[in-house]
């Protein structure tokens, strides 16, 4: 499948690397990467008719344990060799079932979005993402602990000894980064205990969604070889700042016209960048129920400041300049960040929502209303409400409420051969959220056990 010289390119660049597997890779629902190792030497059988799966067995795909088997076809232009486990390359692959694309398939998903974008406006949606992540370690009684024991200032942010004490996980992921041809530009030690960020260059949304996957499953495996747990978990601990998977976004012609900037505007955003701004904040609700995909994600958003370092997780639906405070964040001109998605975000999903809304914004020539300069942290929040600003929704199930009214992120991400897409995930976390819901935590013990 696909074109012959992207398979004869693809066929060569494997053989001059030394390939002698590939991982054939597709995420679910949940984001989780799933694959098969397939030698190279069954590259034509994986190429002509992809890799075959269970689909019901490998996470929410939308399968029963009676649907035929999902075939995966390989994206050739998504090779992408293991630095660190040299002869092994990851193949992002696009599910299939009985010949057709699979519609419950997130890289399906944001690949018809993309296609539709580039034929009916001709437009290329480009996106960087900052993925923040935290480094422990198991004590031999299974509990967790930071990865770096003298990793206890009060505010680590950038603190160069906690950078230096992580300098061969960092520096590692670094060189990867590199040999891989991103363009890693930045590492440092994040503002929670334990949090690290290695940084690259943006790209079209897809190869960038690609990447996240792969950077992901990347600091999984260096980390486990080195004795340590890398998580990627919003709030993993309640005292300590989150992990975020920031955003970047900016619209682009396909001859490399840039559309969002402008240097006569405050912010440097042309017309249409302000529409597109609209179109978040006023999705910016509904949004939430795919960028903070996770019964944890709430635990992130909207709280008060940790013991170590800072909350840098938004509560509020609202924009400023170079505001850390704000959802979306215009750091310069050009391009607006999201600094509402998490860690647990699906990167396929996240894009296509973030897209969607913000298209509707442009095709209503939404007006994103006040920019917000204040610390939104501090401001009283009957202040805010005065403003008209609105609160990000407190816990997963209210904001699967609000996503399933949303009918621009119902269109977007697609039909079915069971009904909407969005009922279909909107089924599996509200599942999520009961199983939580139904679980009785050690804070409720405390609390009640003799209250009354």
């Amino acid at each position: 499948m696909g074109s012959d010289s992207a398979r004869n390119d693809l066929r060569e660049r494997a053989e001059a690397d030394g390939i002698e597997f590939f991982l054939a890779m597709f995420v679910d629902l949940h984001g989780k990467p799933c694959a098969k190792a397939i030698p190279f030497s069954s590259f034509d059988l994986l190429m002509d008719g992809g890799a075959g799966f269970a689909g019901y067995a490998a996470g929410d795909l939308g399968q029963s344990p009676a649907d035929p088997d999902v075939l995966v076809v390989p994206d050739p232009a998504s090779y992408t060799p293991l630095p660190w486990k040299p002869g092994v390359a990851v193949l992002h692959c696009d599910p299939h079932v009985e010949g057709k694309p699979w519609p419950y398939a997130p890289r399906v998903i944001l690949k018809r979005q993309l296609a539709e974008l580039a034929d009916k406006r001709g437009w290329v949606f480009k996106t960087g993402t900052e993925l923040e992540y935290s480094l422990l370690r198991r004590r031999e009684d299974g509990s967790l602990e930071f990865a770096d024991p003298h990793d206890t200032a009060a505010k680590p942010c950038y603190e160069v000894k906690g950078l230096t004490r992580m300098w061969d996980h960092l520096s590692t992921v670094s060189r990867h980064l590199n040999t891989l041809g991103w363009g890693n530009y930045a590492n440092d030690h994040e503002d929670g205990t334990g949090q690290f960020e290695n940084n690259w260059k943006y790209s079209d949304a897809l190869t960038t969604a690609d990447r996240t996957i792969f950077f992901r499953y990347m600091v999984h495996m260096l980390a486990h070889d080195a004795g340590m747990v890398a998580t990627f978990m919003p709030k993993p601990f309640s005292t300590v700042t989150g992990n975020g998977l920031h955003i970047h976004q900016s619209l682009w012609t396909q001859d490399g016209t840039a559309l969002f900037d402008d240097e006569s505007d405050s912010l440097g955003l042309s017309p249409t960048a302000r529409h597109y701004l609209g179109g978040l904040i006023e999705h910016g609700r509904a949004v939430a129920g795919i960028i903070c995909p996770t019964v944890n994600s709430y635990k992130r958003i909207g709280v008060g400041a940790p013991t170590s370092g800072s909350t840098w997780a938004p509560a509020y639906v609202a924009y400023g300049g170079n505001n850390r405070t704000v959802m979306l964040r215009v750091p310069e001109g050009g391009r607006i960040e999201h600094r509402g998605v998490d860690g647990s975000a699906n990167p396929y999903l996240a894009a296509t929502a973030l897209l969607a809304a913000g298209l509707d914004g442009i095709d209503r020539e939404i007006d994103p209303g006040a920019c917000t300069d204040d610390n939104l942290f501090a401001l009283h929040s009957d202040e805010v409400r005065a403003r008209g600003i609105k609160h990000l929704p407190k816990t997963l199930d209210r904001a699967v409420e609000e996503l399933v009214a949303d009918d621009v992120l119902r269109a977007a991400l697609g039909k079915t051969s069971g009904g909407d897409f969005i009922d279909y995930y909107a089924a599996v976390k509200q599942a999520e959220f009961d199983e939580y819901h139904a679980s009785v935590s050690d804070w409720e013990v405390r609390r009640y056990l003799t209250q009354a």
